[in-house]
């Protein structure tokens, strides 16, 4: 059975689904018997899924519409970037 270090050492290619079967079922014993790597996965997969989502434009190209447009404008110039 594999401890809870080597679990978290494979853990991206055990949500991606990148192990062989034999490997995969070694993960899935430890799990089952391991509370807290359990936890820790869940943990993992929900950091993943909110990294995802705060890099998904928003429909309007991602600047909300309550945003002032001279905020908009005030902190394009201050970036050197011109419309």
């Amino acid at each position: 059975m594999l401890t809870c270090e080597q679990l978290t050492a494979f853990l991206d290619d055990y949500v991606a689904g990148d192990q062989p079967a034999g490997v995969r079922a070694r993960f899935e014993e430890h799990l089952a018997v391991c509370p807290p790597c359990v936890a820790y996965l869940a943990g993992y997969r929900a950091a993943i899924s909110l990294g995802k989502q705060a890099y998904r434009p928003a429909p309007n190209g991602g600047i909300p519409e309550d945003v002032p447009e001279e905020l908009v404008q005030a902190i394009l110039a201050a970036r050197g970037i011109r419309c």
